[in-house]
């Protein structure tokens, strides 16, 4: 289990790789759920999306959008310090900016938009703080 988690024997402290990945895995799902949610929401409300070319920018946006997080699940292991501190701010901050523009008011949502942004916030915070 130790060897899974990277821990340091001394401090005990879990690769901040692995945290930032973790992290971001979190985030991902929560993304999703609040995404299906969302989807549940609309066909209760029966005013199903329409192919209208508004809806496929729309969607074709989050699609890119979305897969920062899905990307840096992997980045966050891989990249080398430099790159991936950068990376992770980056990355934490657009995707605060997808998050709270591309919101609503809905309660499910705002219960998932502020985890997730407590969860980037505290990407970018280790982020930010990491030394090599």
């Amino acid at each position: 289990m130790e060897e899974i988690l990277k821990t340091n024997k001394k401090t005990n402290k879990i690769d901040l790789k692995v945290k930032l990945s973790t992290l971001w895995i979190v985030v991902m799902f929560n993304m999703i759920f609040a995404d299906i949610y969302s989807i549940v929401v609309e066909l209760v409300n029966k005013s199903a999306i329409d192919n209208s070319g508004d809806i496929k920018t729309i969607m074709a946006i989050a699609a890119v959008v979305t897969n920062i997080p899905i990307l840096m699940i992997f980045l966050s292991r891989i990249l080398k310090y430099k790159t991936n501190r950068l990376a992770n701010i980056i990355a934490g901050f657009l995707t605060i900016v997808y998050v709270v523009g591309g919101g609503n008011i809905a309660p499910h949502y705002i219960i998932a938009a502020t985890i997730e942004v407590v969860l980037l916030l505290i990407i970018i915070i280790n982020a930010w703080r990491w030394t090599e």
